[in-house]
């Protein structure tokens, strides 16, 4: 086993976090309190290719391996949950899903653009009455000539507001419950296409989320990714890759803790030493250390797996699960170790706290993945052969095909 990282990925990593130190920090607590998105920050992402960091290069992505997205993801999110969420929604919930099972001329006109950065990707699934129960989806798609005519509305919906493409999750044939879904890809200039982005949420203030609209949309046939009544496995799918980025997410917070936390615990004194010398104090950053270290192992071991083409499905759950639980305690004890100072604006940790509570709650509940290590375990969950894999990495030449597509 080597847990070392490449000369490549040291250089992507150190590169990210330059542009953190540069780009996001200087600014993120106003927009944060501003409740601004500043989408200038995707552009300069997409300008060093972070946002096709691991999209074949014949697609218009940097080739780079599946732990590298999640180096990426780390880094971004040290800076704030906002911009590691925009890479994660673009990336792992839309290009990645583009790539597994999307067709060369979806890959063409929608794919490339996107890991060029030219174009954003989003991810419309969840509803207002629908979310970890899918089967409870109404929205609608229904044929019409060549193309089908969506109707329905989406909620808690990353970077609605300022995606080009949308893949949209609809029934087209309700009767079948979750068997009966299927994804489009829905452009935003589609005639009935509208969004409503959310303010005063209680974290991730930086970052755009909202509401999807579709009223009559004609999507094209030539936009249905799959098959029909593919979409729950696509879906599903999606949120492997989902959770794999959000799971990398919470790490690069944890190290945020970890490190607001030293800095402060070495500074402020009480009864006459630094409080890092308090024994209770050193207990939560040796915590914070623990879950740094436990939650990078997992990722990069589901990472790893994505490399060698396999399924993931039951690792990415527990990665997404602890990671997510660990960067919420780290976050909650940092607060404690910067006492009163800790619920002011004035220091980040009151931040880390508010934006690490989203994660714990979307791609998968906390009590959804428990639920799924529980029947894993006991062997009642065993996951099947999908009809189309992610390319393992390293990823083949120009008109090579991957095993497992098509």
């Amino acid at each position: 086993m080597d847990f070392s990282l490449s000369e490549d990925q040291q250089a992507v990593q150190k590169t990210v976090r330059k542009f953190v130190d540069r780009e996001i920090m200087p600014h993120i607590e106003t927009w944060d309190a501003d409740q601004h998105f500043e989408t200038g920050i995707i552009e300069k992402m997409a300008d060093l290719g972070l946002m096709g960091v691991c999209i074949p290069e014949r697609y218009g992505g940097q080739g780079m391996d599946y732990n590298t997205l999640a180096i990426v993801c780390a880094e971004l999110e040290r800076g704030d949950t906002a911009f590691r969420t925009a890479v994660s929604v673009h990336t792992s919930l839309n290009s990645m899903t583009l790539l597994q099972w999307g067709d060369e001329f979806q890959k063409e006109k929608y794919l490339t653009p996107q890991a060029q950065g030219r174009k954003v990707g989003a991810y419309a699934l969840t509803e207002p009455n629908a979310g970890s129960d899918v089967a409870a989806m109404q929205t609608r798609a229904k044929r019409d000539g060549d193309d089908y005519i969506l109707n329905g509305s989406k909620t808690w919906i990353s970077l609605c507001d300022v995606a080009d493409h949308i893949l949209v999750f609809a029934k087209t044939s309700p009767e079948d419950g979750h068997k009966g879904l299927s994804c489009f890809i829905v452009e935003r200039t589609f005639p009935g296409v509208s969004t409503r982005g959310f303010k005063n949420k209680l974290g991730i203030r930086a970052g755009n989320t909202g509401e999807v609209f579709l009223e009559n949309v004609r999507v094209p046939g030539e936009n249905l990714v799959g098959e029909e009544g593919e979409g729950f496995k696509i879906a599903m799918s999606a949120l492997d890759n989902g959770r794999f980025s959000v799971a990398a997410g919470a790490v690069g917070l944890i190290d945020a803790c970890i490190e607001a936390s030293v800095k402060y615990a070495n500074q402020r004194e009480t009864f006459g030493k630094p409080i890092g010398k308090h024994q209770l104090v050193q207990q939560m950053i040796a915590k914070m250390t623990a879950g740094y270290e436990t939650s990078r192992l997992l990722v990069f071991r589901v990472g790893w797996l994505k490399n060698q083409g396999w399924r993931n499905t039951r690792e990415t759950s527990l990665a997404k699960w602890y990671a997510c639980d660990a960067a919420f305690n780290a976050a909650v004890d940092a607060v404690q170790i910067h006492g009163a100072n800790g619920y002011s604006h004035e220091f980040p940790v009151e931040r880390y706290m508010r934006n690490a509570k989203a994660p714990v709650i979307y791609e998968g509940t906390r009590e959804i993945h428990q639920i799924m290590q529980g029947e894993y375990a006991l062997g009642y969950r065993k996951d099947k052969e999908l009809r189309r894999n992610l390319p393992p990495w390293p990823f083949e030449k120009e008109g090579e095909v991957s095993q497992g597509q098509e």
